[in-house]
């Protein structure tokens, strides 16, 4: 089993190995969803992505904690430090509680991921949840001289910062170009500078969410919430920091000050980031209007869907990109994902029949060693699969009798199988999220289908044999008499 692994740092712009900070112990924070709508497979990406992190960390030995933080205040419209509230607009629209908005979205969010076979959190804080930890927060950051209050509001000076550390380093941004392109901004607000942003905002009389504090009524900035929670759960510095890459900039930039003036040093030690899903090219995302939510997804009530798609196909559909590739979407590639799972999942169930033979009659390549390098090497899932079909081959040759595998080989690739397949991709097999009772059954009736046209076989009952065979072969069953008996398996 490999011991290390190899993550891609942003801040570095290289790959090395995945050294925890405490021996034996990650920590692992996650920018969670912002819970004002359903999710979609933007979100699905990014929850795929360090779940499977995460599955993998805990595999190796190491205890995780694992923290995902839930936005359900400060995070405005646009993303800037103007507008409303998006959850607070999307309860004013609909004449609720903000609090019951996120309670509702949250639930279905919890729903899918539970679908999607996404493990939950070590802990899901709420940024609602920790108003006085984040004011306290503030209060160092003012201490240190690298904010200000300004009208009710408390707002980070960027300029001041970066006089003394590097603002920009994570994306490689530099704040003369930043400041030039904004320039025009300049006196049309309360903030010193364009790129100063928001750590305590005043609430205007008409705002629900809103707390009292040593500079007023008002609510905190968005990017604070991650800096503070991060603290208070992972300690001053931890291992990972994980998100979107669309949250490189500037929230995570903006997190990067937040601890430094804080704390006086960097608070994570790898940032990982997952790209983002397209269509047609285009980002997908709520912005945009352009996306499709997982519950269309599940239902198929979507114009770019032809049915249903199994939450299984989803998630493979994410692994067989590389995290930090884009992944464009588009249904045939849907469905090619799908094919490919159903092959795979007939090759496990074959496996689960082999009969061993005293000894192999070819050499099984080291498939394990492969698909840990492999993910070792910057969690590389579309590797670790191609490396499942390569032992597919194997197994789909020794189930049609074309060779003969020894119980250790069997053995070796029912591990491979087990533990990459289902629990390190966590493709969830025949389970309750993939149909649960219902798929046992249909499997089942297939199965007593085969043995009714063996015995046929037996009897020379042709009639009856054909029969079966052409019938499942016109509903979409691919049916094959080997030297080992029946095999079947989906179109």
């Amino acid at each position: 089993m490999a011991s290390n692994l190899s993550l891609y740092n942003s801040l570095s712009r290289i790959k090395q190995p995945f050294e925890p900070i405490h021996e034996g112990h990650v920590g692992m924070y996650v920018c969670g969803p912002t819970v004002y709508g359903d999710a979609h497979l933007g979100h699905a990406r990014a929850a795929i992505t360090f779940d499977t992190l995460f599955r993998y960390l805990t595999h190796l030995g190491y205890k995780v904690r694992y923290v995902r933080n839930i936005t359900d205040v400060g995070h405005l419209e646009h993303d800037s430090d103007d507008g409303e509230d998006k959850i607070q607009k999307k309860a004013r629209l609909e004449q609720l509680e903000p609090m019951e908005v996120v309670q509702f979205y949250l639930n279905r969010y919890h729903d899918d991921m539970k679908r999607l076979n996404v493990l939950p959190p070590s802990i899901e804080p709420h940024a609602s949840g920790h108003i006085i930890e984040q004011i306290e927060y503030i209060k160092k950051i003012l201490e240190a001289g690298y904010a200000y209050e300004s009208n009710g509001s408390v707002y980070f000076d960027v300029p001041k910062y970066n006089q003394d550390h590097p603002y920009g380093k994570l994306s490689g941004r530099n704040i003369d170009d930043m400041i030039s392109a904004t320039r025009e901004l300049d006196g049309q607000d309360e903030k010193h500078s364009p790129l100063d942003f928001a750590l305590w905002k005043k609430a205007s009389p008409e705002h629900i969410m809103h707390w009292p504090s040593p500079w007023g009524e008002g609510f905190p900035g968005w990017h604070l919430e991650c800096s503070t929670m991060g603290e208070k759960y992972l300690g001053e510095t931890f291992d990972i920091h994980g998100g979107g890459l669309d949250l490189l900039f500037p929230h995570h930039e903006c997190e990067i000050a937040q601890s430094v003036a804080a704390q006086g040093h960097d608070a994570v030690k790898y940032w990982v980031h997952n790209n983002m899903i397209t269509i047609d090219g285009k980002k997908m995302g709520k912005s945009y209007n352009n996306f499709i939510t997982l519950e269309q997804f599940f239902s198929g009530d979507h114009p770019l869907l032809e049915g249903p798609v199994s939450p299984m196909v989803i998630r493979f559909f994410i692994l067989q990109a590389h995290y930090r590739g884009l992944l464009d979407f588009s249904y045939p590639a849907l469905m090619a994902s799908e094919k490919a799972l159903q092959k795979l999942t007939d090759t496990y169930r074959r496996l689960g029949s082999l009969l061993p033979a005293e000894k192999s009659t070819i050499e099984v390549p080291d498939f394990m060693s492969l698909a840990y390098e492999a993910m070792d090497d910057d969690m590389n899932t579309p590797k670790v699969i191609s490396i499942l079909f390569d032992a597919s081959k194997i197994i789909n040759s020794a189930s049609a009798g074309e060779v003969k595998l020894s119980k250790n080989d069997i053995t070796k690739l029912r591990n491979l199988f087990d533990i990459f397949l289902i629990n390190l991709l966590g493709m969830n097999i025949g389970s309750e999220s993939e149909g649960g009772n219902a798929t046992k059954a249909y499997e089942g009736a297939v199965d007593l289908l085969m043995e009714i046209r063996k015995n046929a076989k037996a009897q020379k009952d042709w009639t009856t044999s054909d029969l079966i065979r052409d019938r499942l072969s016109n509903l979409g069953f691919d049916i094959k008499d080997t030297k080992n008996g029946v095999e079947w398996s989906v179109k």
